[in-house]
Formats: C-alpha cells, sequence, structure tokens
C-alpha cells in the first residue's frame, strides 16, 4: 500500500516543495502554510517559459528597440563601415571624423582627394542614405589636410610675418 504522500508514477515531485519541507524539518518548526507561499511567476509571452534559453542577440535587439538606440547605433556604421560604403580606394585617402545632426564630416589625406570627394558629394549621401536609412545624411563636409600652426613655439615672435623663406 503506498502511501498519500508518495508521488504516482506519472507526476513528478516538487523538488522545490521538498526542499522547503526539509528546511522547515530542520528549523524545528511546523511547515509553512502552503496557501501563503508566493506562486510562480507566469512567463511572459514573448519570452516563453523562463527555463527556456534565448538568443542574446533577441535580447539585445528588443532592448536596443525599446530604448531607441537602434537609430544611434545604425549611424555609427558611417564610422566602422566606411570601407564597405564608399569602396576601399575612396577610403584608403579619406576618414570619417564627425557626424552630427546628418552632417558627415570626411578629412581627406590631401587637396586633391578633397576635391574630388567634393563632386562625389551627391553620390555619397546617397549611398549612405541606402546604407543607414532614408534621411539620416543630410550633407556631407569635406576638409583637406591643415597646415600646421606656426603662432605658437618656443622661437615664435610677435607681430613677426612668420616662416616665409622656410619653404623654398
Amino acid at each position: 500500500m503506498t502511501e498519500p504522500d508518495d508521488p504516482t508514477p506519472d507526476e513528478q515531485p516538487d523538488s522545490l516543495g521538498l526542499a522547503r519541507d526539509i528546511a522547515d524539518s530542520y528549523r524545528g518548526g511546523p511547515p509553512a502554510d502552503p496557501r501563503k507561499r508566493r506562486r510562480r511567476a507566469r512567463p511572459s509571452p514573448r519570452r516563453g517559459q523562463r527555463d527556456d534559453p534565448v538568443p542574446l542577440a533577441d535580447v539585445m535587439g528588443d532592448m536596443l528597440k525599446e530604448r531607441g538606440w537602434d537609430e544611434r547605433l545604425s549611424t555609427q556604421r558611417i564610422y566602422t563601415d566606411w570601407a564597405g560604403i564608399v569602396g576601399p580606394e575612396v577610403a584608403e585617402h579619406s576618414e570619417v571624423v564627425g557626424y552630427a545632426d546628418g552632417i558627415v564630416e570626411i578629412k581627406a589625406d590631401s587637396t586633391a582627394w578633397a576635391r574630388e570627394l567634393q563632386f562625389l558629394a551627391a553620390t555619397l549621401v546617397r549611398k549612405l542614405n541606402e546604407e543607414l536609412g532614408h534621411g539620416s545624411v543630410l550633407r556631407i563636409d569635406v576638409r583637406g589636410p591643415q597646415a600646421p600652426s606656426w603662432t605658437k613655439g618656443k622661437r615664435t615672435l610677435r607681430n613677426a610675418r612668420g616662416p616665409r623663406d622656410t619653404y623654398g
């Protein structure tokens, strides 16, 4: 004859409940009223069972969309995927310096490439908008290389003409 507390072969014993009963027996007190125990929260419909594994990419994607970071993250592709968007030859002679309010600042390594990028600006804006989403890039500002500043240093003179004879 089986005792009423023994589980039938069909049902699994509640391991958490068993652990609580054992802990209560060691404390010397009577077992807690099972009606007062907290019920287990039901899983949310998008998550499924609580023990089911969920890919981290899905969780991160949901979090990015909820917080509105997906747009900012996609604009960061201007920096990371510059060579893939504009091509390896253009990327070899230019780099993205900044991006704010739909304006991309590009620094070219020579004045010739700066001029070439100014001619290609409309095409680059179209390519960037195709990759990042319509309206994310409004304009491209191109800068060439900057000459060194001679206004500070050990041998600087006030009201002097500067190093005009240095270059030839």
